[in-house]
């Protein structure tokens, strides 16, 4: 599969159905998040779905971080929405990250359908070493980012959302099974915005990220189709 996810963060159905219009040629997949899941909610996500001149998968990031009841509920609540992925946090902890699972695997029973995946969010990307401390965690960002991991793999989770930098050492520590899907990518000579860490596509790619999370350098270029063409093309045939 294409490992180009393009983040599709908007609002606005119709932009949103624009965008994967220009784009769906060169991705393997959509991004939807809390912003445009908060404005449209589940109807908004089933009527880009249901739009099958533009038909590629979704990735429904909408990172749960609660109570393991609540998101194991939240989660069944997706059962009508057709995505592959999804996300929750980590730092939620066993019982959370389990319910999860459970609830992923009941959403396929009542939907006859693969189950999604389900991603942990380790560190955000948006976040270094002396934000970490701020709220209180003193070790290494990467141990953070290793523990868990660790956590999510042996709750059964999918694979996790790690930042460029914690490719190798995850890919080494969780083995080749272990999805890892990477934000923070950004090409050469673009702005890195509000990441903090950041690589290109084809470092990433070679470095065993097995999904590239890509917003801004496409949806807000000049010609997204063009943008997403050039990543598509960067990486050649490393995936």
């Amino acid at each position: 599969m294409n490992p180009i996810i393009c983040a599709i963060d908007t609002t606005d159905v119709d932009e949103a159905n624009t965008l994967i219009t220009d784009v769906k040629r060169y991705v393997g997949a959509v991004k939807l998040g809390l912003e445009f899941f908060t404005a449209n909610g589940a109807s908004g996500v089933r009527k880009l779905a249901s739009n099958t001149e533009n038909k590629v998968p979704i990735f429904l990031d909408l990172k749960f971080h609660d109570i393991p009841n609540t998101v194991a509920n939240a989660i069944k609540a997706t059962a009508g929405i057709d995505s592959f992925m999804m996300t929750v946090h980590t730092a939620g902890g066993r019982a959370m990250l389990r319910a999860a699972i459970d609830a992923s695997m009941e959403v396929s029973y009542l939907t006859g359908k693969e189950r999604p995946l389900i991603i942990g969010v380790t560190v955000l990307t948006s976040l270094d070493q002396a934000d970490i401390n701020m709220v209180g965690i003193k070790d290494n960002i990467n141990d953070q980012v290793a523990r868990l991991a660790d956590l999510a793999q042996s709750c059964r989770l999918d694979g996790v959302v790690c930042s460029p930098y914690e490719i190798n050492a995850l890919r080494k520590q969780c083995g080749d099974d272990f999805v890892l899907v990477v934000p923070g990518i950004r090409p050469e000579n673009s702005s890195i915005d509000d990441q903090k860490r950041t690589l290109t596509p084809i470092d990433a790619i070679e470095k065993g990220a097995d999904y590239l999370v890509i917003g801004r350098p496409i949806t807000k270029a000049a010609n997204p189709r063009d943008s997403a063409r050039l990543i598509y093309e960067s990486l050649g045939a490393s995936y």
